[in-house]
């Protein structure tokens, strides 16, 4: 397994075809949009400028690394001889559909498809599919280059040895992959974002404010980023998607959004993404101010 091809060139797509081209694969990335694989470029760029800063790589690792990558706006000359494709396109289930099916015709017999999808059934993605012994789940972490978790997910028809290739592979490019099984949500996802969901819940009753939630949790539970300033992170659009994959799949009310979430996502404030969400982003600044209608106390 040598040539992989990513679909989608945001934050997961470049920081996938990142770790694979650093590890001496030949990578393609694919995506509709030229200036998107652009701007994938200059973000792999820099970030291997960081490795080399911090001594992690060298500056030949890093022209290697490049060299390794090429681009492509179709899926028909990107993906036609990879031995696996990485999709990480927006997590949409009716887009995944479809690239998946074009996946299906357009790449050889052995090809190994995946998803990068945060909550969306493997399952329901290999359903729309004639190879679903070869169709698997790749959840890897943000940022990537940095994060060693991959949670591994096997769809109801996924093969063992589909799964054990995954598995090894994770493991060459110095992961720490997970099997799990496909259920909605899969682990991370069903217990990290009922505990975001929750925190916002606490803001839009008033129990305290954004910073003194993010704080309990920082320093009494030991978390790098506090559950509303991770939300803002992830994307508040994303946060409500996979509530709703939740919610939808277990029928629990449990799992249900807050309407906090649902009022932001669709004033379009979705976090780091959109420069406010629950505070507010500049460019250059590193510090955290709380966005101006949670400091007036104005949740609803």
């Amino acid at each position: 397994m040598q040539n992989i091809t990513v679909i989608g060139a945001g934050t997961m797509g470049n920081g996938i075809a990142h770790v694979f081209a650093l590890k001496g694969f030949s990578v393609t990335i694919v995506d509709v949009s030229q200036s998107a694989l652009d701007k994938a470029i200059q973000t792999i760029t820099k970030n291997l400028d960081r490795q080399v800063a911090k001594g992690g790589i060298s500056e030949s690792d890093k022209n290697n690394t490049l060299k390794n990558i090429s681009t492509n706006t179709t899926i028909e000359q990107g993906a036609t001889n990879a031995d696996l494709v990485v999709e990480a396109a927006t997590e949409n289930i009716e887009l995944k559909l479809n690239i998946f099916k074009k996946l299906d015709e357009v790449c050889g017999a052995e090809t190994i498809l995946a998803s990068n999808t945060s909550s969306i059934s493997i399952t329901k993605i290999a359903s729309v599919t004639k190879r679903p012994d070869k169709i698997i789940g790749m959840h890897f972490m943000n940022p990537v280059p940095v994060m060693k978790l991959i949670e591994v997910i096997r769809g109801y028809s996924t093969s063992d040895i589909v799964t054990e290739t995954i598995m090894q592979l994770s493991r060459k490019l110095d992961k720490i992959p997970v099997e799990v099984n496909d259920y909605p949500g899969f682990v991370a996802n069903r217990i990290l974002m009922p505990m975001i969901n929750e925190a916002i819940y606490s803001l839009y009753e008033g129990v305290a404010g954004v910073e003194e939630i993010d704080t309990v949790m920082k320093l009494g539970m030991a978390h790098p980023m506090g559950p509303l300033q991770l939300a803002d992170f992830i994307g508040l659009d994303v946060c409500l998607s996979i509530l709703n994959v939740l919610h939808n799949g277990f029928g629990n009310p449990k799992y249900a959004p807050c309407p906090l979430l649902v009022n932001m996502v669709t004033a379009t404030n979705l976090g780091v993404k959109s420069g406010k969400g629950f505070y507010e982003y500049t460019a250059g600044s590193k510090e955290l101010v709380v966005a101006t209608r949670f400091r007036k106390k104005e949740l609803i």
